[in-house]
């Protein structure tokens, strides 16, 4: 008799706010809340990015209005896995955030624990946040329906993670100055400067910057000359490419800036989630990329 599979993921994956086409997999959402002026939301579930950050590009005093996240609660993610058992489900793959930006990760994993004894679980770390997070989690979707053994979509989900990448320029430091992650002499200085860093999720998945540079327009030429390099002679059909943005602005000047680099999506631009873009402000934009295996390229055996 056939394991009944399913996957989950967090909601900074933007399965949601991703072409239509990829909610046949029916992959279950375990929602993170977005705290903003004096409201709970379920991110995916009552809170439109398009709308949220169009406000955040016009808040009245942003210094003491951040909006604010927290994890989801240990009962809503039983209430993902008692229902998955209950409808016959007896592995399920679960996808979260990068375990450098909160405690969700860990929270699932823990949970998951409870459950060994009923079901397989499998909590990955994603090392990223956003689409890069969701189209894991769609991948191994797309491998359960082929009849994959799990082991080896694990496997192959590993090596996706392994050739990810997100590449993004903050417009202004606004955000990250308020957040806190930019302090000091540092958040003084970018702002007389105006520095624009190139942000970047590491390989052990933590959001950093790549680069600092002066002004957003060089910034974005920068992240144009760091993408073509990641790229290399990859074949577009070997790899998959999208614009990731928060507001459209800067958006819109980076699809002009990289026609002269030969640059072009062979995927649907994806918004970034509330959770993720709260933190960075409504002036973000830049590229995701995940390279996909080819068949003259070796499977790894050692995971992440």
């Amino acid at each position: 008799m056939e394991i009944k599979r399913k996957v989950m993921c967090t909601s900074t994956g933007c399965i949601e706010y991703a072409p239509e086409r990829y909610r046949k997999y029916d992959i279950d959402i375990i929602r993170i809340h977005v705290n903003f002026k004096g409201r709970e939301y379920l991110e995916g579930l009552d809170l439109d990015p398009v709308a949220f950050y169009r406000e955040l590009e016009t808040l009245e005093d942003p210094k003491n209005n951040l909006p604010y996240t927290a994890m989801p609660t240990r009962e809503a993610i039983m209430g993902h896995f008692e229902k998955a058992y209950a409808e016959g489900y007896r592995e399920v793959i679960v996808i979260a955030l990068s375990a450098y930006l909160g405690g969700t990760y860990n929270l699932i994993r823990l949970i998951a624990e409870e459950f060994a004894d009923r079901m397989k679980i499998t909590v990955i770390d994603s090392k990223i946040t956003c689409f890069g997070e969701g189209l894991l989690a769609i991948k191994a979707a797309e491998m359960i329906e082929a009849g994959i053994p799990t082991d080896t979509i694990i496997k192959e989900l590993h090596w996706m993670m392994k050739h990810q990448e997100f590449l993004g320029v903050d417009g202004k430091l606004d955000y990250l100055i308020y957040n806190g992650r930019l302090k000091g002499g540092k958040a003084l200085m970018g702002k007389m400067l105006s520095i624009c860093p190139v942000v970047h999720f590491t390989h052990e998945g933590e959001l950093c910057a790549l680069q600092s540079v002066r002004t957003p327009k060089k910034a974005l030429h920068k992240t144009c000359e760091v993408l073509k390099e990641l790229i290399g002679d990859r074949a577009p059909e070997d790899y998959l490419l999208w614009h990731v943005y928060t507001g459209t602005a800067l958006l819109e000047d980076l699809i002009e800036i990289e026609k002269a680099y030969g640059i072009e999506t062979n995927h649907e631009a994806v918004i970034v989630s509330p959770v993720s873009g709260c933190h960075n402000g409504p002036w973000l934009a830049g590229y995701g990329l995940a390279f996909l295996r080819r068949e003259d390229e070796p499977l790894e055996e050692d995971g992440v």
